[in-house]
């Protein structure tokens, strides 16, 4: 299995879509938080992979932890950073620098061979922080937009601001 996870990492990172094929069943089935749509087949991922070169042409993954397996299911912590240089997903070139750490849950295939089912978990609100495109957690922006999204405000004390303060 281990052969396998790396062969997939070195795809990411070798930047060569063909190596999906060679390590995703045909049906494979991907979701993670920046994809709006889960990705069906080793090509749709090998699409959205070549999305993410581009914006993140020195995006780089490694292995982040022990991976954690019972045979079947295995979860793949990891660490991917690069510097957004061009557009993603309508978010335009930041030049900023962008460390997410991510864990994959896979599911082999019936015959253990190939990654079947892959969800990627990282914190997408982290990510989009760190790319300057959404304010920190705590500061005054984020509280204004949790406002405007009718979440309303709340004084460090747990209670709700009325509209007199």
């Amino acid at each position: 299995m281990d052969d396998l996870l790396d062969a997939f990492q070195r795809a990411w990172t070798e930047r060569r879509r063909a190596a999906f094929r060679e390590v995703c069943a045909p049906d494979l089935h991907w979701t993670d938080p920046s994809s709006p749509e889960p990705l069906y087949g080793p090509d749709a991922l090998a699409d959205r992979a070549a999305q993410l070169w581009q914006a993140f042409p020195d995006a780089n993954v490694q292995s982040a932890g022990e991976r954690l397996s019972d045979g079947r299911f295995v979860a793949v912590p990891v660490l991917v950073s690069g510097i957004q240089r061009g557009s993603l997903s309508g978010i335009p070139a930041t030049n900023r620098m962008i460390t997410v750490h991510a864990v994959l849950y896979c599911e082999l295939d019936p015959p253990r061979e190939k990654l079947w089912r892959i969800r990627a978990f990282f914190d997408a609100y982290d990510a989009t922080v760190q790319l300057g495109v959404l304010p920190k957690r705590g500061s005054l922006g984020e509280r204004a937009i949790l406002a405007v999204r009718g979440f309303g405000l709340r004084r460090s004390g747990g209670e709700d601001l009325d509209e007199t303060g």
